[in-house]
Parts: structure tokens; C-alpha cells; sequence
């Protein structure tokens, strides 16, 4: 079946001397896997599209089993994100967690606008550590790990001030806080963003930017809480961590 359709690449593998496995997202397919035969020649026209981080309309053969890629024009090319190391780097994340939360052929257009949409506000500006954060968090239901931020995981009731308890699933109070040893104190910040980076719209977003600090917190808590509760442990987060050594304190 031949099918045209909107989607990002997020993640390619070699096939042999001259092909390309590419993985797309769409909008109408969800997760499919395609062959883009000679992409790796220079000269042939998928060498071009057949990478990371490609964003437009795709012509396919779509079947049971593995699809064919035929041609492919390009509605963004990201090029804000592609010529930034840091910005890559989260992008990297960005489409790394896609690609472990999504099953193939189940299309879910809701996942599909959100990373697109992440991805734009990414390449217009708008800070990608908390972008890549708000993503995270987003995604969360698809892996069945969503914390409460608005209460008590414990007790249900509302505090002024909160830990955090990965194990538990959420925020705990100053009277509950003995339910788990490891809970993590939260700075007066963290404890605010965590529901609103949970909860905003990306249309409500504007331009933010976080301090370092700040974000390193939010972040710690992600994906901890992604490992310990989802078993997901990203690799480009070693990058990222990284990187993050030479941020501006």
C-alpha cells in the first residue's frame, strides 16, 4: 500500500553498504519502520532526508513488515537545532524517549503534535532543557508513570511545602515525608514548576529560561524517576550531563 504522510525521523540504522533503516513517526501511522534504499550514497536523492531529525512529507509502501521509503521533502530542516550542540543534544533526548514510549503502528496524533511542536519552539528559541522537560513529563502517561503533583501521593491532602518520593509516585507532605527515607527535598522553585512543567500548555508557554540550577533539579527528578519507575534509562542523558559541567552557574 503506497501512503503519504507527514512525520519526523527519529532514528536511523545502517543496512548493509548502501541503505538505510529509518524510523519514522507520523501522524496517521504512529511508529513505522522504512527501508531508504542507496541513502547512503551521496548522490542519491533520500541521502539527503534519510537522517535524524527530518521533519516533512514522505512517500511510502507500508505493509506488515518493514516499508520502502520512495521520496521525501522536507517541511523544516532544523537547522537552529542541528548547528547548536546543546540544543542537539536535547533534541537527541527528545526523539530517544519518543522512540522508547511509542509501540509501531499504533498512531496517537496527540504524541505526534507535541513533539513537533516541541521541536519548533526548540528550533524559534525558547529554552530546549526546559522544553526537553515539559516533553518528559508530557509523555509520562505513556508510560504508565504520571506523579501527583497536586497533593499528597500518601495522605491526599494539600501542604504548603513538599518532598518529593520517587518510589511513591509523587509529592509527599511534612506529615507523610516518613513513608520513604529517600524522598528528596525540593527548593521552594522546583516544588512550583514541577505541576505547572506538568500541566502548560505549550501555546501558554512564552519564552522561559530557567536557571541552571533550577533545571539541573527538575531534570535529576525526571529522570530518575523515569529509571526507577519505567526502567527507562536514556543515553543521551550522559551527553547531556556532560554538558551540562560547562553551563554558567
Amino acid at each position: 500500500m503506497m501512503a503519504k504522510a507527514e512525520g519526523i525521523i527519529i532514528r536511523t540504522t545502517d543496512y548493509g553498504e548502501t541503505n538505510k533503516i529509518v524510523t519514522l513517526y507520523t501522524k496517521e501511522f504512529g511508529k513505522i519502520g522504512l527501508m531508504a534504499r542507496g541513502a547512503k550514497k551521496p548522490k542519491n536523492t533520500l541521502s539527503a532526508v534519510s537522517h535524524v531529525l527530518f521533519y516533512g512529507l514522505c512517500l511510502f509502501s507500508k505493509g506488515r513488515g518493514l516499508g520502502t521509503l520512495y521520496q521525501a521533502e522536507t517541511l523544516n530542516s532544523f537547522r537552529t537545532i542541528r548547528e547548536d550542540i546543546e540544543k542537539m543534544g536535547y533534541a537527541a533526548l527528545i526523539l530517544e524517549l519518543t522512540d522508547r514510549l511509542t509501540e509501531e503502528g499504533q498512531p496517537t496524533q496527540g504524541v505526534f503534535n507535541l513533539l513537533r511542536d516541541i521541536l519548533l519552539l526548540i528550533e524559534k528559541g525558547t529554552d530546549p532543557a526546559v522544553l526537553a522537560a515539559i516533553y518528559a513529563m508530557k509523555m509520562m502517561p505513556f508510560a504508565g508513570i504520571s506523579p501527583e503533583l497536586n497533593k499528597c501521593v500518601h495522605c491526599g491532602n494539600q501542604h504548603i511545602t513538599y518532598s518529593f518520593s520517587i518510589s511513591g509516585g509523587g509529592f509527599l507532605c511534612p506529615n507523610c515525608q516518613h513513608t520513604d527515607e529517600y524522598a528528596l527535598q525540593l527548593s521552594p522553585g522546583v516544588q512550583k514548576l514541577l505541576p505547572i512543567i506538568k500541566a502548560v500548555p505549550l501555546e501558554r508557554l512564552g519564552k522561559v529560561s530557567l536557571k541552571p540550577k533550577t533545571i539541573g533539579e527538575i531534570e535529576s527528578i525526571i529522570y530518575a524517576y523515569y529509571e526507577q519507575n519505567a526502567g527507562i534509562k536514556l543515553r543521551s542523558r550522559h551527553f547531556l550531563e556532560q554538558l551540562s559541567k560547562f553551563r554558567t552557574k
